[in-house]
């Protein structure tokens, strides 16, 4: 496969995912769960099937002026409910006003209640976010002196800059756009389980991004005779091609069995992965390394010129 002939299309396809994810995220921005706000979270199961719908749980919360609850049915007969920060009489109260109802009879019971502060839920992102950053800084540092041997025609740290850059401005943004747009159309909220995904999404793109670039770090060593670099790069990415889809494909399927059959705390969680995966294979393949080539052409453009 002539993948670096072909770099223009590849990275005009990533150009525009990316684009439109910025857009979503301008747009719609991301529906941050309390983990991050600070409220309650109250997760109950219905003794029979006769869930109540969402206005009648809204309706039965009204009297107790919790403020901005949202309701989302789980499976046949759970509810997830979140609302502003309640205390536990609040909290004993809703359980109350949920637990009968005289006409359909039915009980509730229930399965989960967390409570976040706002200061605790700012703490959270930001500490998120530093999360990120050191991340990013270590595999930068970690891929210069792991590629410390190889300078030519290349700098050794552009490989991690490279690879760091295309998990943060390609791999990490699309899985935001998904769900900004899941957030705007169905509620699904951003928390905690989502910044573990975007981390695990960061170290998964990295590592498969890694594998090319060792490879080319290998061919360029065992070169006898000059050759041009986009030459070298593409019979690079040809040799490990396979081994990145294979391993992809199989944490896919791992992935997709939990989205489908697992439980709905983890069912978001699973689908970010499986975004981001699939993204950062094809970032690996067809962005990091089209990238060093198009960073090495204008390195040496610009060689020229001054000389």
């Amino acid at each position: 496969m002539n993948i670096i002939g072909h770099k223009k299309i590849y990275l005009s396809i990533s150009g525009l995912l990316v684009l439109g994810s910025v857009i979503a995220i301008g747009v719609w921005g991301l529906k941050f769960g309390i983990d991050f706000t600070g409220g309650s979270l109250l997760e109950v199961e219905f003794s029979d099937s006769s869930r109540p719908g969402v206005d009648e749980v809204r309706r039965m919360l009204g009297p107790l002026g919790v403020g901005g609850v949202s309701v989302q049915p789980t499976g046949e007969r759970g509810m997830i409910l979140r609302f502003a920060h309640v205390d536990e009489e609040t909290h004993q109260n809703i359980l109350q006003a949920l637990q009968v109802d005289a006409e359909r009879g039915y009980a509730v019971i229930e399965k989960r209640f967390d409570a976040i502060g706002p200061t605790i839920g700012s703490e959270l992102l930001r500490n998120s976010l530093i999360a990120l950053a050191l991340a990013s800084l270590g595999i930068v540092l970690y891929l210069t002196w792991a590629f410390r041997n190889v300078s030519k025609p290349v700098s050794s740290w552009k490989y991690g800059v490279i690879a760091v850059l295309v998990a943060f401005l390609h791999d990490v943004p699309i899985p935001l756009g998904v769900f900004s747009l899941l957030g705007h159309t169905q509620g699904v909220e951003v928390d905690t389980l989502f910044i573990t995904a975007l981390l695990t999404i960061l170290g998964f793109s990295v590592h498969d991004t890694i594998v090319v670039f060792d490879r080319i770090r290998e061919n360029l060593r065992k070169l006898k005779s000059p050759e041009p670099f986009e030459v070298t790069v593409n019979r690079s990415i040809n040799e490990t091609i396979a081994r990145s889809v294979n391993t992809s494909l199989t944490v896919l399927l791992v992935l997709a069995a939990t989205m489908v059959f697992g439980g709905a705390t983890t069912r978001y969680f699973s689908l970010a992965l499986i975004v981001g995966i699939i993204f950062g294979t094809y970032s690996s393949i067809f962005v990091a390394s089209p990238l060093l080539v198009v960073w090495q052409k204008l390195q040496s453009r610009w060689q020229g010129r001054t000389d």
